[in-house]
C-alpha cells in the first residue's frame, strides 16, 4: 500500500485530490489541517478521511509515509512539514503530484485570468457526453461529475485548469508551469494577484513562461493584445517546441446554447478547438455543448419568478466582474440590473489595485460593493475606506458597504419586479446563504 499524507487537506482542490487518490487501488490517504469547512468537511467525513482532530501533529509524520502533498494553506514553518523534511520524505506540491500522475497522458491545460474554470468545464462536459475518458482537475462542480479531481490508470487524456497562482510555500512558481501541456488555451491576461505579481509586466511574464512549456498547440484569444504579443514571440522563437498556434474569437454559429454572454461564447470556441486537437469533430462538440448549463458558481442561475431572475458568480477580479455584469445586461436588456459584489481576495483589497475596478460595474442600474475591514486586517493589508472604494469604481451607481447586515438591509429595500439580480463573490458576504437570500429578495418583488 502507498501511504500519502496531505498537509492542509481541507482546501477546495486539496480535499478533492485526496478523495481522488483515496479512490485508487493500493493507496492509503491521511491528512491534517487547522480548520476545515463545508463542503470539504462533509466530503472528507463521508469518505472516512476527516482528521480525528484539527491542528498539526508532527508525531504522525513517520518514515512509513511514502509521500507528502503540501497545500498552499500551510506555511513553510508548518510543524508537520518541518518533520517531513527532517525525515527526508518525498514532498509534492498539488500541481507537481498531478503532473507526476499524468506525465504519460496527453494533457490539455486551460489558463488565463478569467474563464478558465468554465472553459475547462466545457471540455470535460463534452468529453464525458461523448464517452471519452479523461483525468482532470477543475475548480468547480460540473453536472455529471462526482468531484473536481479524477486520477486513473486507464484514461488517455488529462484536462487541467491551469492556475497562475503560487505552487506551494516551498515553490513560488505558478502552478501551471508544472503541467507541460500538449494542448494549451489562454483566455486572456488581465492583471490579478498583485500580492504575488506586483507589476503587470511580471504578471504577463508568468504567462510567457507557461507558453514556453507547451509541447504542441497554443490556442489563444486573439482579441487580447498581450496574448497576440506572446503568440508573435513564439513565431519568432527558435527554441519553442510549439507546432501550431491557433487564435480564436467567440462562437457565432446557429446552435442554440444554454450559456450566454460574449465571454462564454469565447470560452466555448476555445473548448471546441481543444477538443478538436484530440479528434472531436466540431459538429459533435457543438451538439453536445448545447445542453451545458454552466459550472457551479459561474453565472449560475439560482432562482427565477415570472418577471425576475437571480444569478450568482465567482467574479471578483475586474475583468471577471465586468464580463459577468455585461453578459447579464445584454441577456436581460429589458430588466433592471441590480449587482452586488464582495471584495474578498488579496488583490481586490489592496489600495494600489483598486483603480483597476474603474467602470467595471457601469452597466448595472444599481451596484453594491461590500468589503469587511476585519478581513483586510487579517490579511495584514493597508486599510482602505468606503470612499476610496467608491472613487475607484468611478461611477455614480456604486454604493459601498462595510457591514454585511447593512448590505442585506439595503438589498431588501429594492423592488424586484422585472429585475435581474446578480450576486458576485469568491466568499459569502460574511455568512450569507446566497441562494436562500436571493430567493427571499425575489419573493418580495
Amino acid at each position: 500500500m502507498t501511504h500519502i499524507h496531505f498537509i492542509a487537506i481541507g482546501g477546495a482542490a486539496m480535499h478533492n485530490l485526496a478523495l481522488a487518490v483515496a479512490g485508487k487501488e493500493g493507496y492509503v490517504v491521511t491528512g491534517s489541517d487547522d480548520e476545515i469547512f463545508d463542503p470539504a468537511l462533509t466530503h472528507l467525513r463521508d469518505a472516512g478521511l476527516l482528521p480525528a482532530e484539527m491542528g498539526w501533529h508532527p508525531e504522525h509524520i513517520t518514515r512509513d509515509i511514502d509521500a507528502i502533498i503540501l497545500g498552499m494553506h500551510a506555511r513553510e514553518d508548518n510543524p508537520e512539514l518541518v518533520r517531513a523534511r527532517e525525515l527526508g520524505l518525498k514532498i509534492y506540491s498539488f500541481p507537481e503530484y498531478l503532473y507526476e500522475q499524468t506525465k504519460d497522458k496527453i494533457r490539455i491545460v486551460v489558463g488565463g485570468s478569467h474563464g478558465k474554470t468554465t472553459t475547462t468545464s466545457m471540455i470535460l462536459y463534452v468529453l464525458n457526453r461523448l464517452g471519452i475518458e479523461a483525468d482532470y482537475m477543475v475548480g468547480a462542480q460540473i453536472e455529471g461529475f462526482e468531484r473536481m479531481v479524477r486520477l486513473s490508470d486507464t484514461a488517455k487524456y488529462a484536462v487541467f485548469e491551469g492556475d497562475e497562482y503560487l505552487t506551494s510555500p516551498l515553490d513560488l512558481r505558478s502552478k501551471f508551469l508544472w503541467y507541460h501541456p500538449h494542448y494549451a488555451i489562454l483566455t486572456g491576461i488581465a492583471w490579478d494577484h498583485i500580492n504575488v505579481f506586483p507589476t503587470f509586466p511580471e504578471y504577463v511574464d508568468t504567462f510567457r513562461k507557461f507558453v514556453n512549456t507547451i509541447e504542441d498547440t497554443f490556442i489563444y484569444y486573439e482579441g487580447d493584445e498581450n496574448l497576440r504579443m506572446l503568440a508573435k514571440e513564439l513565431v519568432e522563437s527558435r527554441k519553442s517546441k510549439v507546432k501550431s498556434i491557433v487564435p480564436y474569437r467567440e462562437y457565432t454559429g446557429d446552435v442554440k446554447m444554454q450559456v450566454f454572454g460574449k465571454h462564454n461564447m469565447q470560452n466555448l470556441q476555445a473548448a471546441m478547438l481543444a477538443c478538436h486537437c484530440i479528434g472531436v469533430k466540431p459538429e459533435d462538440f457543438y451538439r453536445e455543448i448545447s445542453s451545458f448549463t454552466g459550472a457551479s458558481n459561474r453565472l449560475e442561475k439560482i432562482c427565477e419568478t415570472n418577471s425576475s431572475v437571480a444569478y450568482k458568480d465567482f467574479a471578483h477580479s475586474p475583468s471577471k466582474l465586468k464580463a459577468t455584469i455585461n453578459a447579464v445586461r445584454e441577456r436581460y436588456a429589458d430588466k433592471e440590473l441590480i449587482a452586488a459584489m464582495e471584495l474578498h481576495t488579496f488583490s481586490s483589497l489592496m489600495a494600489d489595485f483598486l483603480p483597476q475596478y474603474k467602470g467595471c460595474m457601469a452597466e448595472a442600474d444599481k451596484a453594491l460593493v461590500y468589503f469587511n475591514p476585519k478581513v483586510i486586517e487579517h490579511k495584514r493589508l493597508k486599510p482602505i475606506t468606503a470612499e476610496e472604494v467608491r472613487e475607484a469604481f468611478g461611477t455614480d451607481n456604486v454604493e459601498v458597504f462595510t457591514d454585511s447586515e447593512a448590505l442585506q438591509a439595503r438589498l431588501r429595500e429594492f423592488c424586484y419586479d422585472n429585475t435581474a439580480l446578480l450576486m458576485m463573490s469568491s466568499g459569502t458576504f460574511d455568512g450569507v446563504n446566497i441562494n436562500q437570500f436571493a430567493k427571499e429578495l425575489l419573493s418580495n418583488g
